[in-house]
């Protein structure tokens, strides 16, 4: 048996596991400083001109950052945008933060802070509401229809400036970029809209082929993503990437979709790991906090690491999900315990958390699922998995029923990696 130690929340769980696999990113040396990172990329953008060959003097700044179920770094990239804004003549009066909240709940004072860094208490930060009318303008339809309406504060500023961070999504191939516009500055008709395309018309059925992590080619949802977000017209992308440790290794400026492309070129070479065959148990914790925050956003480790495991085989997932379910209306959609049935109603009345739940539902009939979570006994089994109250009684859970030639794969940083088998993603 080996010891192994994986992240949960913000503390760890220890356990023993016979021989595995294990699966990490690739190694990360001679990375810069955060800051010097920050400034090269500002000073060379990917696919459109620099701040200062953009922006005039007093013109009023939109910047957009993501809420804290997406950590991006904000804390250390923004104070150094809003310092080159003030150099081009831009007054802090004259600059807002948006926090990106999608259809998420509002952010607290204390989360402000932390997302602002030293800018908290200096430059205006407001939460995106996506209900209230009065604060959203529509800007008109994208070639496939979808209606774009968006923050008003957005749209009214002179220029826009959207800041996230890049890594796998699980149907939109990959979050940052787009992201941050849409869903993350749009009405809640908007977000729906553009994410149904996850979906195959009715006559053929089932999910499209192409909405799937790592895909942008081919890939709808990032196509009504993308349409949506271009119609904000935004003037300068800002985007980090991540290590497991929340260290900022890459930024990429410039342009939205031509910087988001380069960007997540870094998190395929990074992030993506080979393997050779499928496991019968892969042991998969999201990472910490703020990966398993909530379920909503645990479940992308969960889909990630189903890629390493044969059909029919078992994971076991840590997340801690403190913060329950992640939306008041997710854990509802389970009441749909036939999976085409489900399908039938997302169709009828399209909702992303009805979209999670039925992909998280779709994997516990395809797989054996141990969680490891604060969520409920009952909860858990209404989602179609087991509770365990720790690593080591999941451990003896799963390995009561496998035989001791069984492979198995322990994926340390599930909310990140992605694994894939002989290059196919």
């Amino acid at each position: 048996m080996e010891a192994i130690e994986l992240k949960y929340g913000v503390g760890t769980f220890s356990g023993q596991c016979p021989s595995f696999k294990l699966l990490q990113p690739a190694q990360m040396l001679d990375v810069k400083s955060p800051e010097m990172l920050i400034s090269e990329a500002l000073k060379a953008p990917v696919g459109t001109a620099s701040l200062a060959q953009k922006l005039k003097p007093d013109e009023k700044v939109a910047i957009v950052t993501s809420d804290v179920t997406r950590y991006t770094g904000s804390e250390i990239y923004l104070p150094i945008l809003v310092t080159e804004l003030n150099a081009l003549g831009i007054l802090d009066e004259d600059i807002e933060i948006i926090i990106a909240l999608g259809i998420h709940r509002k952010q607290t004072e204390k989360e402000h802070r932390k997302i602002l860094g030293s800018l908290s208490g200096r430059i205006a930060v407001y939460d995106h509401e996506c209900d209230d009318p009065a604060e959203l303008v529509s800007l008109g339809t994208t070639a496939s229809g979808i209606e774009v309406q968006v923050n008003r504060r957005v749209v009214e500023a002179d220029r826009v400036i959207v800041t996230g961070t890049i890594g796998f999504h699980y149907f939109a191939g990959f979050g940052g970029g787009r992201k941050g516009l849409v869903p993350g500055v749009a009405s809640r008709k908007t977000c729906m809209a553009s994410h149904f395309a996850v979906f195959n018309p009715p006559e053929i059925g089932g999910k499209h082929e192409k909405a799937v992590t790592g895909v942008l080619d081919g890939n709808p949802v990032d196509l009504n993503l993308l349409q949506a977000a271009q119609l904000v017209n935004p003037d300068f992308l800002l985007n980090t990437v991540l290590s497991p440790e929340k260290k900022i290794v890459g930024v990429f400026c410039g342009d939205l979709k031509q910087a988001h492309r380069a960007g997540c070129e870094m998190v395929r070479e990074l992030f993506q790991v080979e393997i050779t065959e499928s496991a019968d148990l892969a042991v998969i914790s999201c990472g910490g906090e703020p990966k398993d925050i909530n379920f909503i956003q645990a479940q992308k480790a969960l889909d990630y690491g189903s890629r390493a495991v044969k059909e029919g085989g078992t994971m076991i997932l840590l997340a801690a999900c403190r913060d329950g379910f992640g939306n008041a209306t997710f854990f509802d959609w389970f009441r749909y315990q036939d999976l085409d049935e489900f399908e039938n109603a997302l169709r009828e009345d399209y909702q992303i958390n009805g979209q999670t739940a039925h992909a998280t539902l779709s994997k516990a009939r395809r797989f054996r699922i141990i969680l490891v979570s604060e969520l409920s006994a009952e909860q858990t089994q209404k989602m179609g998995m087991e509770k365990a109250i720790d690593l080591d009684s999941a451990l003896e859970c799963a390995l009561a029923e496998l035989n001791a030639s069984a492979k198995i794969v322990v994926i340390p940083d599930g909310g990140m990696v992605l694994p894939v088998i002989d290059g196919t993603v």
